[in-house]
């Protein structure tokens, strides 16, 4: 999504360890997975409750989300969806090429929606997802319940578009920087000062960012075209909708999700301190209890996730 895009969106799952295991968890934890018609993997986290939809940003694999959201969501009684929208990895059995933009995203989403029999649900969208959410509130308002867009925007901006054409450049050239400098650079563009100035934390971030440029992985995440400017049409969104901006976010600023929350009738919007691009994994417990907060204002729908064995 522009310059959002440069993320390593789906390409890291940020430090940390996961959930206490135990009988209880291991009920919430149940997993089913399955592919759509179309290809698309998913993974349905959970043994019942309303359902939540998780949408993923460039790179567009679910399991960014597993390391904080699933286990508290989970633990709140719901049941969680997340899918991989992302360049198959070598050898996979993926079906067709991954999206390029929001309206791809956002058809990719719809196609979940209808496989999964779901009912009108929650969708929460992170930078690309985020996109593809509020493109899908435009085209088919009916799928969702409510939705949470964080790190997203209406429209583009000079920066954003600057970096978008320094990076197709770079593509364009066949550039490909040493794994030490692509981790750098990811490093600076997608977490805040607060975490960059923890020295331990930000080894941790930099061998993951490290691991993902050696296995050639970061070429899936460059930008695409500047956004164009939808804040005219994000008027026409009739849903629930709370937008999170990250203070310190260099990819996707506060101030154009703040924007975004402004052309939307009636959508709330809250930011978070010392965060940036990759806030919902910097600080999670912050995250997630404005999403918790957000999911509980919802009117509840029909449990039955799916009708998917």
């Amino acid at each position: 999504m522009g310059a959002d895009g440069a993320a390593q969106d789906g390409a890291v799952s940020g430090p940390g360890t996961g959930p206490e295991p135990g009988p209880a968890h291991a009920a919430r934890s149940a997993r089913t997975t399955g592919r759509t018609p179309g290809g698309t993997a998913y993974t349905l986290h959970g043994t019942g409750g309303q359902p939540v939809v998780l949408v993923a940003g460039a790179g567009g694999t679910g399991r960014i989300w597993e390391h904080h959201q699933v286990p508290a969501l989970t633990a709140a009684g719901r049941r969680v969806v997340t899918f991989d929208h992302g360049p198959a990895p070598a050898g996979s059995a993926a079906c067709g090429p991954a999206p390029t933009g929001a309206a791809e995203l956002a058809a990719v989403l719809a196609e979940l929606l209808t496989t999964l029999e779901l009912p009108p649900c929650p969708l929460v969208g992170h930078s690309l997802g985020a996109l593809a959410v509020q493109e899908l509130l435009l085209t088919d308002p009916h799928r969702a319940s409510g939705a949470l867009l964080t790190a997203t925007r209406g429209r583009s901006d000079a920066v954003g578009e600057a970096l978008a054409r320094a990076e197709a450049a770079a593509a364009g050239a066949g550039t490909r920087l040493p794994p030490e400098y692509e981790a750098f650079v990811r490093l600076v563009q997608n977490l805040s000062p607060r975490t960059l100035a923890d020295e331990g934390a930000a080894a941790e971030w930099l061998d993951l960012f490290e691991m993902a440029a050696l296995t050639g992985g970061s070429a899936a995440y460059r930008p695409g075209p500047p956004v164009p400017d939808r804040l005219a049409d994000y008027g026409r969104i009739a849903v629930p909708v709370l937008v999170v901006g990250f203070a310190d976010d260099v990819l996707a600023p506060a101030p154009l999700s703040r924007e975004v929350a402004a052309a939307i009738p009636g959508a709330r919007y809250a930011e978070l301190p010392d965060t940036g691009h990759l806030g919902f994994l910097e600080r999670p417990e912050a995250f997630n209890t404005v999403l918790l907060d957000f999911l509980a204002t919802l009117a509840p729908t029909d449990p039955g996730v799916s009708r998917v064995p």
